[in-house]
């Protein structure tokens, strides 16, 4: 095979395993109407038989370790991907346990996996050893059958009664879409048109409702890939200019991913490149994606009181000046707090810092600086208590707005932020990136860098909070330290465009939903926690083109998500345009806005 059809292949593989436009063809619209056209095939073919305890679509994907085993699909590659969009799920080829180790061994290898995905073709089932151990294993754990079929007659699947999602061809885009099935990302609406066995007869079949995100191709949304070919140039632009060294861009558009892509490089030095599962710190985005998550949760639960006072819920203020400052000042950031507190210039190096971790330094700043026990109770605290309120009743963007929210949401769990978040929504939800101090669960390399921090920290930050307050609070704040890949932070605000619902559990209730993401008063454009769109036009702030109820939340590190519930849109930008130093580029070239006005000009101009 010569080198160009290597490559082509390797395109056309790229294109069907993240179901994106990857413009590796010349008129990319055509290929991807050919990859809506299979799905539309299969949406009128593929049934799901067996589904009496509505195993299908999985839920509880906190509580689920799976496997996916193959024997003969080709495709195998193709259905993991697509899975691992969802969940965790570890591969194996069933083919290797037919020789020397057998079936027996297999299961003892999936020992530690307590739901099983099993890919096979209607001759595999005519193997009655591998029905025994689709069986066997069906007593003990949760199986999930993923059959790949002819249309024809077959009395192999008659012995099994775990769920089957049943389809009739055996492609990339059949692997593509039954994965989805089995996870809720594709809705079942079909049944058996004619008997296969006598068990599996016409009519048979249950319908699934759609429950989680979809991977697509953009013509599936109503958009011509070829319109939004213009995010590729701006994203090239964002590199060549320096404007960051790589970014990772997506939309979801009607609860389907029609576009995500990665560009560029970890570092300007070009040795590692972007990829869709990278993990971002997102700095401001933590926010919105974390501390304002969970008062939208406590509010819902009648646990936290938009109108109650800090004073009520941090004994620490009631003998200061922001004792009666209610909850929603702190949201809309109307509170008249300062914008930040002394950090970095504060710290006493000789007494502060240690190079090596003990009792006495315990918080981890870098690989190699440490710094003393409870410097943030004794001295951050003490200054945000001592901190003068100077705009009360403005808009003045404040760091310590959020700092202090996460404080009240403490008070009220008994439980850290990062914590909460992380048992509340990040792993029922799938998102398996998410999460703040990645790298107690990630190695660098899956992290991008931010930061040469030569003034302070000495060190290349990777995998440490660039915030410098969030860094000297241990990593966890309020205000920053989240970090996540562009499809964990699809998931979340998928959730909130449903209205608090994601994967059939009701996480937030729609009206608190409804309340914090509507503008709160005349004085900014804020809502509670989240920003929205800015009536001044002449800063087209998020996007010239974004209706008045778009809402989200931009990054400093060169981040942003922004949700238009009026075209049913999540638009999210991630990068590092602060490495290796702080560059304004991003923002005086409007990179972040340009891409949003690019979506929907490819929305308006339609197929």
């Amino acid at each position: 095979m010569n080198k160009n059809k290597v490559n082509g292949v390797f395109c056309a593989l790229m294109l069907v395993l993240s179901m994106m436009n990857m413009a590796c063809a010349q008129n990319p619209h055509m290929l991807n109407m050919a990859i809506l056209n299979e799905e539309k095939s299969l949406e009128k073919s593929t049934v799901l038989l067996n589904n009496q305890q509505q195993l299908v679509p999985l839920q509880n994907l906190d509580q689920v370790q799976i496997a996916s085993i193959h024997f003969t699909c080709p495709q195998a590659a193709v259905f993991d991907s697509i899975a691992n969009k969802y969940a965790k799920v570890q591969s194996f080829n069933g083919n290797e346990y037919m020789g020397v180790k057998d079936l027996n061994d297999l299961a003892q290898d999936l020992k530690l996996y307590n739901t099983l995905i099993i890919e096979v073709t209607e001759a595999e089932l005519a193997n009655k050893p591998l029905v025994d151990f689709i069986n066997s294993n069906k007593s003990l754990k949760n199986v999930v059958i993923v059959l790949f079929g002819t249309g024809k007659p077959f009395a192999g699947a008659d012995a099994i009664t775990a769920p089957i999602v049943y389809t009739l061809t055996q492609t990339p885009v059949s692997a593509s879409y039954t994965a989805q099935v089995v996870f809720g990302g594709i809705a079942v609406t079909q049944k058996l048109t004619k008997n296969l066995s006598p068990k599996y007869t016409a009519g048979t079949g249950f319908p699934t409702i759609k429950t989680r995100l979809q991977y697509t191709v953009p013509e599936n949304a109503g958009i011509n890939s070829g319109n939004l070919m213009a995010i590729d140039d701006i994203a090239r632009e964002t590199i060549s200019e320096h404007a960051a060294p790589g970014c990772v861009v997506l939309v979801a558009r009607n609860g389907k991913v029609i576009f995500n892509k990665a560009y560029g490089f970890h570092t300007y030095d070009k040795t590692m490149p972007d990829k869709l599962t990278d993990i971002f710190d997102l700095a401001s985005m933590t926010k919105v994606s974390a501390t304002t998550m969970e008062a939208m949760k406590l509010t819902g639960e009648g646990k936290l009181n938009l109108d109650s006072t800090l004073g009520y819920y941090i004994p620490k203020t009631r003998n200061t000046n922001k004792a009666d400052i209610k909850v929603r000042e702190i949201l809309t950031h109307q509170a008249g707090l300062i914008p930040d507190i002394p950090t970095y210039t504060k710290v006493k190096p000789a007494t502060d810092y240690n190079a090596d971790s003990s009792a006495a330094f315990p918080t981890r700043l870098t690989d190699n600086l440490f710094l003393r026990k409870d410097y943030y109770k004794n001295v951050m605290i003490p200054d945000m208590m001592n901190s003068p309120l100077k705009t009360r009743g403005k808009y003045v963007y404040s760091d310590l707005s959020m700092i202090l929210m996460a404080e009240v949401e403490e008070s009220i769990t008994a439980t850290p932020l990062n914590v909460y978040v992380q048992n509340q929504f990040y792993k029922p939800l799938g998102m398996q990136t998410a999460g703040f101090l990645p790298l107690y669960r990630f190695k660098k390399d899956q992290i991008i860098p931010t930061e040469n921090d030569e003034e302070y920290r000495h060190a290349l930050l990777i995998g440490y909070v660039h915030d410098p307050t969030s860094s000297l609070m241990g990593g966890v704040a309020g205000h920053a330290g989240l970090f996540a890949s562009a499809n964990d932070v699809a998931i979340l605000y998928q959730m909130v465009l449903n209205g608090g619902t994601y994967g059939g559990v009701q996480y937030l209730k729609p009206e608190v939903v409804a309340d914090f993401t509507r503008r709160q008063s005349d004085i900014s454009r804020r809502a509670l926690g989240f920003d929205m769109w800015d009536p001044n036009t002449t800063l087209h702030y998020p996007s010239e083109l974004a209706p008045p109820d778009t809402y989200g939340h931009t990054g400093y590190t060169g981040t942003c998500i922004w949700v238009d519930p009026s075209n049913q849109l999540v638009y999210i930008f991630l990068s590092n345009r602060v490495n290796p130093k702080v560059s304004d580029k991003l923002s005086q070239l409007k990179i972040r806005g340009r891409i949003q006005d690019a979506i929907y000009k490819a929305i308006s101009a339609g197929m």
